[in-house]
């Protein structure tokens, strides 16, 4: 049976919820990645970092310095997980930088796929079309 409203005791008021309004769950994972940075369809700026988290809609990663924002990004992140147990696999992100700092920076995503790590495609610089 469950109690009338004058049977239960207040036991102190509850913080209000806060509440997540971003459109993608983030998670926390560390990949080892290599960006390519470009302008005006050709490769301007190369490097190495690491993430800090990953979603469905965006990337924040550590880049080794600092990215100039609204330009076009191609992120590839070593897969922690292999193909059918035997093939690594890149996990490789188009976008747009959307934030920058010389510590961060975060990356919305456009287009993403995976392509196995001994793949000759991940190594042009094609990203940026008409």
């Amino acid at each position: 049976m469950s109690p009338t409203p004058g049977q239960v005791e207040a036991v102190g008021t509850l913080a209000a919820p806060q509440v997540e309004r971003r459109l993608h769950c983030r998670y926390p994972i560390t990949l080892q990645i290599e960006y390519k940075f470009f302008s005006t369809n050709r490769t301007k700026r190369r490097g190495f970092g690491k993430t800090l988290n990953v979603s469905s809609g965006g990337v924040l990663f550590e880049p080794q310095d600092g990215l100039p924002t609204n330009g076009l990004i191609e992120v590839l992140m070593d897969w922690p997980f292999l193909l059918d147990g035997v093939c690594p696999l890149k996990l490789v992100v188009q976008g747009r930088v959307v934030r920058s700092n010389k510590q961060l920076a975060a990356v919305q995503i456009l287009r993403h796929e995976f392509r196995t790590a001994r793949s000759n495609r991940d190594s042009g610089d094609s990203f940026p079309e008409a």
